[in-house]
């Protein structure tokens, strides 16, 4: 007999609009609009005359024109269809077919988000934010250097590529040579501990010896190198990493995966360190490039597209604690249901 199960809880795109995304490098938004999608809805990105980057629905109400084929003028963003113009509350100002334009009914207004710029990334939150965005006192420390790559789009669930980035089990066979030692496969104990929306766990493993194709990393020795890792996973889509080798010299990883669509994401990824200050950008973007572009094509393999956060859809093992506890904590704070 066979007993048909239910489907697998998949993250709530409802209870994520009350989470930051990130949505763009700041340095991408400049005085021409920027059209970007989140969770499924179309936005339009835009700076006013102050550079302050405002986020609203790419929809004007009138006829229902793309905002973001339009121009910034002042501090309003104007349709490029009849020329109305929104201020960043969404309130529109200025509608110049009117005798006297500015009569604007009370109605024509779109609907307007909570952007914020920090840590070199345009942030938006669909509704109030539940969550802080994460302390990244490094990034402002002129002591490091900050590299920021990709961004990365692929096809799969922003929960997959979030999953991909701190699994440890994988790094010896996807990235040998780079992440891992083939020869060095067996992943060393580790904890997890769940602190609200924010899971911790520190690990001390194995990786590649020095490449000297991509000298990214601060090791000391060519042979069997390994480095403390110390995480934090803020729900949904955030990660902070800092790395360090035992001495002074450390990395700082910070990545967010964008949520596009249920099946698409973007990942970006933006690096601190206190070492090789003057190592071209290059050198660390194309190593990043690499890792991803690895990683993707596994990761767009994976069935189901969207990460099943029910434990029974998948198998685990001890070494996946961080997959165990993520999906765990996604239910618990509510950002993830059953279909």
């Amino acid at each position: 007999m066979i007993v048909e199960q239910p489907p697998a809880s998949v993250p709530d795109f409802a209870a994520l609009r009350s989470c930051w995304h990130p949505v763009a490098y700041a340095d991408a938004l400049t005085d021409v609009p920027l059209r970007v999608r989140l969770l499924g809805e179309d936005l339009v990105l835009w700076r006013d005359s102050a550079g302050v980057a405002h986020a609203l629905r790419d929809l004007c109400i009138h006829r229902g024109t793309a905002l973001s084929l339009g121009r910034v003028i002042g501090d309003r963003i104007m349709c490029p269809y009849h020329g109305w113009q929104y201020r960043g509350d969404g309130i529109c100002t200025h509608i110049p077919q009117l005798e006297d334009p500015g009569k604007v009914p009370p109605k024509a207004r779109v609907d307007a988000f909570t952007a914020l710029e920090r840590y070199g990334h345009i942030w938006v939150a669909l509704d109030a934010p539940r969550y802080e965005l994460p302390d990244m006192p490094e990034f402002s420390d002129p002591d490091w250097v900050v590299v920021k790559a990709g961004p990365y789009a692929w096809n799969s669930d922003a929960s997959r590529q979030v999953e991909n980035f701190t699994d440890f089990g994988h790094f010896p066979w996807v990235h040998p040579g780079l992440l891992g030692d083939p020869e060095r496969p067996v992943v060393p104990d580790y904890s997890v501990t769940i602190d609200g929306h924010v899971l911790r766990y520190d690990i001390v493993r194995p990786e590649a010896p020095s490449n000297d194709d991509f000298p990214v990393f601060a090791n000391e020795t060519k042979q069997a190198p390994e480095r403390r890792s110390r995480y934090q996973l803020h729900l949904p889509y955030t990660i902070l990493l800092r790395l360090g080798w035992g001495g002074q010299k450390g990395m700082v990883y910070f990545f967010a995966s964008q949520p596009v669509d249920e099946d698409h994401c973007v990942g970006y990824v933006t690096i601190a360190r206190n070492y090789d200050r003057e190592q071209p950008d290059s050198v660390l973007q194309n190593f990043e490039d690499t890792i991803f572009e690895q990683d993707r094509l596994v990761v767009e393999s994976q069935r189901p597209e969207r990460v099943p956060f029910d434990l029974a859809a998948e198998m685990h093992l001890k070494f996946d604690a961080v997959a165990i506890n993520y999906r765990k904590a996604m239910r618990e704070q509510g950002l993830a249901k059953r279909p």
